[in-house]
């Protein structure tokens, strides 16, 4: 009697449990089945249609899942703005000749004029959407020579409901990007996995985002032409009804979510170009332009080439090491520096740590690099970089006072330049397969952090400018040993003198070319 009683109890928890999920189940097919209708309703005021640029309708389940991804990322009760922020644009205390947009207070939007300014737009997530803006100002500046103002208009520095929606974005990439890099195996797995799922989707989710960021575009002059750094920012224009948009398409590898219809889209590299095609971007929307670099590196590539040649084989090895604005790599670059050190110690290999702006990077190098007992100098602002810059260059046989140098800041700007400027002094940029996989310095690339990258560091090495990844430390050390040998540095170092006759270097400076010739053309 007492077997039966638990037969049925056991029989009675299992119906429980079945109900349960058929009944979640039904939920499911309930929100499947209307789907299609809140989808419709989502995109009902938008400027551009993401279906037709795709090609294809989205099924009940995607519509499920764009609505879903929407409302999680923007807040179902969040009502879209559709009147602009007033804005002012004031000289940049970093920049000579570039004016940064700000919120107005007063209320009274910038003055038009005849010439509408250029504006480079971006947004300060990470550091590499930063860098090829700032790369990209560098051509416009120079460009226009005062015949129209360039503007560095980053959507975080507008102080708005929709730049916290931004920033609320950023930090939860930032913080997946820090635990897949500190806990790897399935973790990095996942997250490397994330990163490569760039479908149809999730260019519908990234435009419906851009949709709520009008007001940041249309205190604008529309008559001026939108250099893009950040899709979102491209999207946003096309929504907010700008005609010249330019957008940089970032990485080597193609997904929908980084290009946006309504915008020419422009590309580094041929792979990333044939692979748009493929997916069927119309190639009125599609161009090769090259690499986004600033203007001082491309220029000085014949004598920055020459020293780190002359340099090869014969001066200890100068390795510059940048973290991400994400700070993720915290963990790898620490064993690295301690496999390091003994090089370090003997005086083969030098390193230059730029910690950015971040606090636990830079204590995680303090660490790594007392813990080896290795001496190091401090740098902590502008000044003291481009202090660092000059004395190096000033000979030949000058050296840094101590074979580590440790960069750290409080002010984001420094942070992202401090790498650009150490360029013209280092033998080898030591990074993951970021937007820095394209610069044109012999490069030794590290571990990544999404499966994405691992496609720029291919890019690297098939030009002769950069290895392959090297996801392990003992790889990075093998590359170490041979880049303090004379080879491998020359060849590097000649293949990127032969991609610069090329024009491989002058993306930001064809992107400034294109944009501006749309201008007159429309003017």
């Amino acid at each position: 009697m007492s077997d039966l009683t638990g037969w049925t109890i056991a029989l009675i928890v299992l119906g429980c449990i079945a109900a349960f999920f058929a009944l979640i189940y039904c939920i499911y097919l309930v929100f499947v089945y209307t789907a299609p209708a809140r989808y419709a309703k989502l995109i009902s005021h938008n400027t551009t249609s993401i279906d037709d640029f795709v090609g294809s309708q989205p099924s009940a389940r995607s519509c499920l899942k764009v609505v879903t991804m929407h409302n999680f990322g923007v807040g179902s009760k969040h009502v879209t703005n559709r009147v602009g922020l007033a804005l002012k644009a004031e000289e940049s205390d970093k920049v000579p000749g570039l004016k940064v947009t700000t919120r107005n207070d007063s209320g009274t939007p910038i003055p038009t004029s005849l010439k509408p300014p250029l504006v480079v737009g971006t947004i300060r997530m990470g550091f590499g959407h930063h860098r090829i803006a700032y790369a990209a100002t560098s051509w416009g500046i120079d460009a226009l020579n005062g015949n129209r103002d360039t503007y560095f208009h980053d959507f975080l520095n507008i102080k708005c409901p929709e730049s916290t929606l931004i920033h609320e974005t950023d930090q939860k990439y930032s913080k997946g990007s820090r635990m897949a890099s500190e806990m790897g195996g399935r973790v990095e797995q996942f997250w490397g996995s994330l990163t490569k799922s760039g479908d149809e989707d999730s260019l519908r989710v990234t435009y419906q985002m851009a949709e709520q960021l009008r007001p940041v575009m249309l205190g604008l002059d529309k008559r001026s032409p939108i250099v893009a750094s950040h899709s979102l920012v491209a999207a946003a224009a096309v929504a907010a009804g700008f005609t010249n948009v330019i957008n940089l398409v970032i990485d080597n590898y193609a997904q929908w979510f980084v290009v946006v219809p309504g915008a020419l889209n422009l590309v580094q590299g041929p792979s990333n170009y044939h692979a748009f095609l493929r997916m069927g971007v119309p190639p009125s929307q599609l161009q090769l332009a090259g690499h986004w670099i600033p203007k001082d590196l491309v220029e000085g590539i014949p004598s920055a080439c020459a020293r780190r040649t002359k340099r090869a084989g014969c001066k200890p090895l100068r390795l510059l090491i940048p973290v991400g604005g994400a700070g993720a790599q915290r963990k790898f670059v620490s064993k690295l520096i301690r496999a390091l050190s003994p090089l370090v110690k003997a005086g083969k290999v030098q390193l230059f740590l730029n910690a950015g702006d971040h606090v636990h990077m830079r204590d995680a190098f303090i660490e790594a690099l007392t813990s080896s007992g290795l001496e190091y100098d401090t740098v902590g602002d502008m000044t003291g970089v481009r202090a660092f810059k000059d004395a190096l260059l000033e000979s030949y046989d000058v050296e840094p006072k101590t074979s580590a140098t440790l960069f750290s800041f409080t002010d984001y700007f420094t942070a992202v330049a401090t790498t650009d400027i150490l360029c013209n002094v280092a033998d080898v940029l030591t990074c993951k397969p970021s937007e820095l996989a394209f610069y044109p310095i012999p490069k030794l690339m590290i571990r990544r952090v999404g499966d994405h990258e691992a496609y720029s560091a291919l890019r690297a090495s098939e030009l002769g400018d950069g290895t392959l990844e090297a996801r392990e430390v003992e790889d990075a050390l093998a590359y170490v040993e041979l880049m303090m040998k004379k080879e491998l540095l020359t060849e590097m170092n000649a293949s990127i003198v032969r991609n610069n006759t090329i024009g491989v270097y002058d993306g930001c400076k064809n992107a400034i070319r294109i944009a501006l010739e749309r201008a007159e053309a429309a003017e």
